[in-house]
């Protein structure tokens, strides 16, 4: 599978663009994810804060992640603009019968695919040699364009997670 992204992001959003990004917990089959770009065009386009209109992006990654970017440098978004994104997102949970909110499902690269790691069988994983800590980690707690561009896929040593690593043995982290 092809990882690359960045060009896909908009070049005329402002790096402090705010990011959302929500994972499901399993890959999209062509038919949901074709249904569900209909749904995130439609959001975007008519998302609005206080009645303006709000400069947004979104796009479904790699089948599974759906990205959401406001270019807050026209219109700021607040409180309703962000929950009438959360009802979508829950929208397309309940249509599809995956989970979106569960961020205890982990996502790496493992074997040039996305895999999903319960957070409790995250060090199982990295004992038993499933993950690495150079295994590409999808780090979806990046809010800004800047962050989802420089630090959402990352080794797990570069992560908030290389300090929940617990091993036995010591494990050297490079």
């Amino acid at each position: 599978m092809n990882f690359e992204y960045k060009h896909l992001l908009p070049a005329d959003f402002s790096e402090d663009s705010r990011v959302w990004i929500y994972q499901a917990n399993r890959l999209f089959t062509l038919s949901e994810a074709l249904h569900i770009e209909d749904i995130l065009n439609d959001l975007v386009a008519n998302w609005k804060a206080h009645g303006a209109p709000v400069k947004g992006y979104t796009n479904l990654f790699f089948g599974q992640f759906i990205i959401l970017m406001a270019d807050e440098t026209a219109t700021g978004v607040s409180g309703c603009s962000v929950d009438s994104v959360v009802r979508i997102i829950q929208q397309i949970e309940k249509q599809f019968g995956v989970e979106m909110f569960n961020w205890q499902n982990l996502a790496f690269v493992v074997k040039d695919k996305v895999q999903i790691i319960p957070r409790q069988q995250f060090n199982y994983a990295i004992e038993n040699n499933f993950i690495t800590p150079q295994t590409l980690f999808f780090n979806n707690v990046v809010s800004t364009k800047k962050e989802l561009e420089n630090n959402w896929m990352i080794p797990i040593k570069e992560s908030w997670l290389k300090t929940k690593i617990k091993t036995t043995s010591p494990q050297p982290l490079s």
